[in-house]
């Protein structure tokens, strides 16, 4: 009953406060670390049992580890082995070595400040992980390299376990040796079984069954066997999560799984973030605020300096480092694990302790801040003279030359949407030039004789060196809002007639990418909401031709608010003041009604309203065609008309297609 009180209490402050922060877009983690403050022990005092929180604690750090590993498939984390082993090792003794060193000055003995060293050189997972995922950037070249050193993070924990108890003299050395090696050895083993050929069968044994439940069930079995395995092991429990989520992320099944555990990932993972905040002893920080203000300022700048220079020596270029090094700059989850031991076995006194509390749990509490604002703050300065080597990295890609090109298309982004784009544009044929935000995608597709330019597109001289300021279309596919708009100001500074198509996240964010000069802004959750419609019409058999006329009715209606007139423009833009008017082409195939007539006998402007603009015959264009022109196959038609109009036009030419068709 207790247990249920608390709770209640914790939903309760949770709510109200992620409420409050959601209104002023503050990340909700900080939400949840605030409720445990202010519910926790050391201030209001109402959560009466602590320890069964702790539980459903670690449960959500399982869940949220096993999420993690689902989304990477073991595959794509032997790929990234060198950042692991290498950019992990690096980051930990370098870290820990700075540390010792600073912590020596204070006069502390060499045990006490190598294990200080140690704890203070692991990062949070839960917190890092939790943002990356997010703001979807967990796959991005910064997310692979922050992940793979998160990783080995984990893979140390078990060693320097085995290890603390040697620090305050309990064991020896050459006793823990052997037995971790076996560990290890047997965990590789049981990862590699696992993935190739146990969970594939097993879950496809238990998705034939069509029992939504019993696969929950297993899917919730198998997550918390394999962390209870490795924790047997030696292995934190998170750790065996997210080797349960690489064993099931080769599986066909892996998404559907995913899909079921979210709610009780976010639900589980929120206890875990209250109790870290109830952690936190603010009459301690406020009897020693210069101390704690002090070591937190030192524990941020010395992880985010070494942790920045890690990625630097792995290739990253500034940007990428300031990310890197700023994500990584606080204190981990695990070194609570840690600090506990260390405290148990008199290695580190209690003021100690509780410094180490304190400023863990600030460390953790601002990291979400220092995340968002690692890329303006990036931007801010590369604006300084700084060295070729460092803005660019210690291995640039090759400047690949981009011939005079005008017309073309210029693909902005890195998401599958915009490669996918490019791919579709070099199989017609089209001339094109694509920006892309990530180094590593950028070489890859530039070795494959791509033309790719790597650099943020907010900048002008990356702009330019695409060519924007002669290209006719202009496709930006970021995501973020702010990033598209800044990125469609610079275009539209640097070229006033091109066709600028934005894809956004949400329907309200069409009206400033107009306002800021877009000419088509597609929203992702309508567009999406669309083609689910457009299937549900298909399955209740309703007409194609009926089809197209309400889904051009349902985008000129939702669309259309969005094309006000802005009167301070002296401008006159046709379309933009006739918003359900559009331009678009046909292809006159050898079947079709219109091969051999007349505009005049044609009547298309009579029969279905819309107006013949221009002819495309033979590369040769037709302009104003008079009304005794005949219709050629093979002619391409260019129409003017609401979208309707056009519509049932493309009917009309469609049935003429199928007809033809089916007499074949």
């Amino acid at each position: 009953m207790i247990v249920l009180k608390d709770i209640v209490i914790i939903f309760a402050l949770s709510t109200l406060v992620n409420y409050l922060f959601t209104k002023i877009r503050i990340p909700t983690i900080i939400g949840y670390l605030l409720t445990g403050i202010i519910a926790g022990p050391h201030l209001l005092g109402i959560i009466k049992m602590p320890h069964e929180i702790d539980l459903m604690a670690e449960i959500g750090v399982v869940l949220l580890m096993f999420t993690i590993g689902l989304e990477f498939s073991l595959n794509h984390l032997l790929k990234i082995r060198r950042i692991v082993f290498i950019g992990g090792a690096v980051q930990l003794l370098f870290t820990a070595a700075v540390t010792f060193v600073v912590v020596r000055i204070y006069h502390l003995d060499i045990v006490a400040s190598v294990f200080i060293g140690m704890i203070t050189a692991l990062s949070s997972t839960a917190v890092v992980l939790k943002l990356l995922q997010e703001r979807s950037e967990l796959t991005s070249n910064f997310g692979r390299t922050i992940l793979g050193i998160l990783i080995f993070q984990d893979l140390v924990m078990v060693p320097m376990i085995l290890f603390t108890p040697v620090l305050g003299g309990s064991h020896s050395e050459g006793s823990i040796l052997w037995p971790l090696l076996i560990k290890v050895v047997l965990v590789m083993a049981i990862l590699y079984v696992g993935n190739r050929w146990i969970m594939p069968k097993v879950l496809h044994a238990i998705a034939m069954t069509k029992n939504q439940e019993l696969f929950l069930m297993s899917i919730f079995l198998i997550c918390l066997a394999v962390a209870l395995l490795t924790s047997e092991l030696g292995l934190s429990l998170a750790f065996g999560a997210f080797l349960a989520g690489l064993m099931i992320s080769e599986s066909e099944y892996s998404h559907n799984a995913f899909g079921h555990l979210i709610p009780f990932k976010d639900t589980f993972t929120s206890f875990f973030f209250v109790s870290i905040g109830m952690l936190l002893d603010l009459s301690f920080v406020a009897d020693n605020i210069f101390m704690v203000v002090y070591s937190v300022l030192i524990v941020i700048v010395v992880k985010t300096v070494v942790g920045g220079g890690t990625a630097f020596l792995l290739g990253h270029t500034f940007r990428g480092t300031v990310i890197v090094g700023l994500a990584l700059s606080q204190v981990g989850e695990f070194s609570f694990i840690l600090a506990k031991l260390g405290f148990d076995y008199k290695i580190i006194h209690q003021d100690f302790y509780h410094l180490f509390l304190s400023v863990a749990v600030i460390t953790m509490s601002v990291s979400p801040f220092l995340i968002q604002a690692s890329r303006p703050l990036a931007n801010l300065l590369l604006k300084l003279p700084l060295p070729e080597f460092l803005t660019k990295g210690l291995f640039p890609l090759p400047e690949i030359d981009i011939p005079q090109l005008t017309n073309h298309i210029v693909f902005i982004g890195k998401d599958s949407r915009a490669l996918s784009l490019s791919v579709m544009a070099r199989r017609m044929n089209l001339p094109y030039v694509s920006v892309v935000f990530d180094p590593a995608t950028a070489r890859k597709r530039q070795q494959k004789g791509e033309m790719v330019i790597y650099g943020d597109a907010t900048n002008a001289p990356i702009l330019s060196k695409a060519h924007a300021e002669t290209a006719d279309i202009i496709v930006l596919s970021v995501g973020n809002l702010i990033t598209s708009m800044a990125i469609v100001e610079k275009v539209r500074e640097l070229n006033k007639r091109a066709y600028i198509i934005v894809r956004t996240k949400q329907v309200t964010d069409i009206d400033k990418l107009y306002s800021l000069g877009a000419n088509e802004v597609i929203p992702e959750e309508f567009e999406t909401a669309i083609e689910i419609y457009q299937r549900v019409l298909k399955q209740k058999l309703i007409p194609q031709k009926d089809i197209n006329t309400v889904i051009a009715k349902i985008r000129d209606d939702h669309y259309g608010i969005f094309w006000d007139k802005d009167e301070n423009k002296d401008e006159f833009d046709f379309l933009k003041e006739m918003p359900n008017i559009d331009i678009t082409t046909q292809e006159i195939g050898p079947d079709c009604f219109l091969v051999n007539k007349s505009l005049a006998e044609a009547k298309i402007r009579q029969v279905f309203g819309v107006t013949l603009v221009a002819i495309l015959r033979k590369q040769h264009l037709i302009e104003h065609p008079h009304p005794d022109i005949e219709f050629q196959a093979g002619d391409i038609i260019y129409l003017l008309g609401t979208s309707e109009q056009i519509a049932n036009f493309s009917a009309k030419l469609l049935a003429q297609q199928s007809k033809a068709s089916n007499i074949n």
